[in-house]
């Protein structure tokens, strides 16, 4: 490219959705705040745009989900208390779960409209900056999914999007691209569409809850109708820029875990034992102990 892009400084997250998969757990516990590992799953998003570089971290919510805000808040009873015994290692993961005050932003939609009203929602803070959009359920396992965007972000500017491809019998699920050059690693995006049938699909490359954006799209989400499942998708006004703006996938490094369901928290949650413990760690022995004693039969680890 001809000039370096406009850093992106802030991160919009998405965190307004009833959970209903959930429940009744998620009842009055947000999803967001599930717990993977020790830490809940926004605070994995938040962990992974800060590593990216990310300076301004912008949630929208719903007025019910105060618990997400409060996490990021400072807790000065508990903070004391951890200093005077003397626990630093505590103290530690507190004060890293905490946001300075002029650093996050909390933003109420106020209808569960979908992805692209949510995103239209932090229009004002975003301005005629960059941005980035970090949808906490998707969890990349490996890296920081975010921090690799970024680097390629440097070399084409644009509209960046990470995907993966699935199975065609569930591009149904996702927004689809229709591929232009494809280098394996960049991918140029001749087109989007909004979950359509396999048999409809231009590939299986779909879109993965990681984009980094260009402010133009609020213009269109200004404009823009309900399309697939009845809400207004995000992925109906990207397609709009294409052409206009330079719009690229990128494949990232990492393995993705959808923790929107249950069994895809539970292989996050797996996946991240593991790597803290090892293949030859407790959590491998007491797996292999459960296969054995439920008679699944032949199994490996490795």
């Amino acid at each position: 490219m001809s000039s370096i892009p406009a850093k992106v400084k802030k991160a919009v997250f998405p965190v307004a959705g009833l959970g209903t998969r959930f429940l009744p757990a998620t009842k009055v516990l947000p999803k967001e705040m599930l717990i993977l590992g020790n830490k809940p799953l926004i605070q994995h998003a938040y962990e992974e745009a800060r590593a990216a570089g990310i300076e301004e971290f912008i949630f929208v919510s719903s007025r019910d989900k105060s618990l997400i805000e409060s996490h990021f808040r400072p807790h000065q009873q508990l903070h004391q208390t951890l200093v005077a015994r003397n626990k630093t290692a505590e103290l530690a993961s507190l004060q890293g779960s905490t946001v300075d005050e002029d650093k996050l932003s909390v933003i109420y939609q106020e209808q569960p409209l979908g992805l692209g009203h949510a995103v239209w929602c932090a229009r004002e803070i975003i301005g005629n900056e960059p941005f980035a959009v970090i949808l906490p359920d998707d969890v990349i396992v490996g890296s920081s999914c975010l921090a690799q965007m970024m680097e390629a972000y440097e070399e084409v500017g644009g509209n960046l999007v990470a995907v993966e491809n699935v199975p065609r019998a569930e591009t149904a699920k996702y927004g689809v691209v229709d591929i232009g050059f494809d280098d394996g690693r960049l991918v140029s995006v001749k087109g989007l569409v909004e979950k359509p049938e396999p048999a409809q699909a231009p590939s299986t490359l779909t879109i993965i809850g990681r984009y980094i954006l260009q402010p133009e799209v609020f213009g269109h989400l200004s404009n823009a109708g309900k399309g697939s499942g009845g809400e207004i998708q995000l992925t109906d006004s990207l397609a709009k820029l294409i052409g206009a703006q330079a719009f690229h996938g990128f494949r990232f490094e990492g393995r993705r875990y959808d923790c929107g369901t249950g069994l895809g928290l539970l292989k996050a949650g797996i996946a991240y034992a593991m790597n803290d413990n090892g293949a030859d760690g407790h959590l491998a022995e007491f797996m292999k102990d459960q296969l054995k004693s439920s008679g699944i039969g032949q199994y490996s680890l490795r």
